[in-house]
């Protein structure tokens, strides 16, 4: 099957790359023309593990391509999907469909035979409504039907998120979009991947609501980390305790500075505007985005306490280790780290900051961190390190070489990787997230 990718940022970049393993036709289409002169040159615009080589074994066995010629892509294609972006829109916090609706008036107007148009951005409920009334309202003779197929990737994981899902959903109206999307996931069958078909709004929902959820789970640990320290509670174990538990699990019981990334903070404010679009208030969800912001300032404080309060604290200098929202990415979109950062900036603290690939991303959001070459440059003459994220690299440090580096042997954790009594043992001053 000839399939066509509008977009070739990380979503369209890998489903495009792994519809292709799996042996489909597919193109990737692009308006950046430099992306896409860098993408055929094998040059990946972002940073996720395996993707490069999958890529380029893709491209060599002639079933991936890229062009930024819409036309000529989804000429033949049976399946052609939206993936482009859907920011925050500035001043009200909806979900920005301005690229989504360009891409479904250009391929309603460019429509060479009959296909399935399938919204695999995130998109309200209601999106696929209008992208089908801008296809027709362009006048093509073809038969066409338009179907939402969310993605659930981790970044970091996504290629095998992509191969082996927990679930594929489809929301389709008709047969076409289902024999269609039937014949796309078809490779899957035989991982025994389940397929849940379902009505269009109530696919886009289920994107939504996933994702609330899941920041509500983070979230809610976060606040429970607060209240261990305050009793005397370990929160490790008090995630183990609930975790264990089927009804609830044990992911995304991690305590920590907050969410980030690119879906959770924009998507759950999507959702806020929808419910108050629809005059159904969400409250558990509005509690969420609010406190999420509060934390990530929050741990800042925490680094300035470690340092002997906001007034002690000014003119020492603290390692940032970890500038990413999450390991193994370079997204840095709405990171903890920014914002912890800018806290301890305002209290006239100096930052050094080491990160494994988020560094040249980093550099424009953050003019005022000093950016280092490895995570013992950054280290040195320190009067505090601070783990913001938990990449690998930081999780055997030499102890007795931070502690020579460092003007002070303290240690803030916030992202609980080291054992207390290990880091203390070692002669550090040492404090995490919700464990006394």
């Amino acid at each position: 099957m000839k399939i066509a990718m509008v977009g070739s940022g990380y979503v369209g970049l890998v489903s495009g790359a792994c519809f292709a393993d799996f042996g489909h036709d597919v193109v990737c289409i692009d308006k950046d023309e430099s992306k896409i002169a860098r993408l055929k040159d094998g040059v990946m615009p972002i940073y996720e593990p395996g993707l490069d080589s999958l890529v380029a074994s893709n491209v060599n066995a002639r079933r991936l391509s890229f062009t930024t010629d819409l036309a000529e892509a989804i000429e033949g294609a049976q399946a052609i999907f939206i993936a482009v972006g859907t920011p925050s829109r500035r001043g009200d916090g909806h979900a920005d469909l301005t690229f989504v609706y360009e891409v479904a008036r250009e391929v309603g107007e460019k429509l060479a035979n009959d296909a399935v148009i399938v919204t695999k951005s995130t998109v309200p409920v209601g999106t696929g409504d209008e992208v089908e009334r801008i296809i027709k309202d362009t006048g093509t003779a073809h038969n066409f039907a338009v179907v939402s197929n969310p993605e659930f990737l981790r970044e970091g994981a996504a290629i095998g998120d992509f191969k082996h899902p927990d679930r594929i959903v489809i929301g389709a109206e008709d047969d076409l979009g289902r024999d269609i999307m039937r014949e796309v996931y078809r490779p899957l069958f035989l991982n025994e991947s389940p397929i849940l078909f379902v009505g269009r709004r109530t696919s886009e929902l289920i994107k939504y609501a996933a994702n609330a959820f899941l920041a509500t789970k983070i979230t809610f640990i976060n606040e429970m980390a607060d209240l261990c320290e305050k009793v005397g509670a370990d929160v490790q174990d008090v995630a183990r305790g609930i975790g264990m538990d089927n009804r609830i699990g044990s992911k995304f019981l991690h305590a920590g500075p907050g969410y980030g990334g690119s879906c959770f903070p924009k998507d759950t404010l999507a959702l806020l505007k929808t419910a108050e679009d629809y005059d159904s208030p969400t409250r558990i969800v509005e509690a969420v985005v609010k406190t999420n912001e509060s934390r990530k300032r929050a741990m800042g404080r925490k680094v300035l306490e470690a340092l002997g309060g906001a007034e002690a604290a000014r003119g020492k200098k603290v390692a940032m280790l970890g500038l990413t929202f999450k390991p193994n990415t370079d997204d840095m979109r709405d990171s903890p780290a920014i914002a912890i950062a800018q806290t301890l900036g305002d209290a006239g603290v100096k930052v050094a900051a080491f990160d494994p690939e988020g560094m040249d991303i980093a550099k424009p959001l953050m003019p005022d961190v000093s950016m280092c070459e490895q995570p013992y440059e950054a280290i040195e003459g320190a009067d505090a390190v601070a783990i913001v994220t938990e990449w690998d690299a930081f999780r055997a440090l030499d102890l007795n070489r931070v502690k020579e580096l460092a003007n002070a042997p303290v240690l803030v954790d916030l992202r609980n990787i080291y054992n207390p009594d290990d880091v203390r043992a070692a002669g550090f001053e040492y404090s995490s997230v919700g464990r006394s």
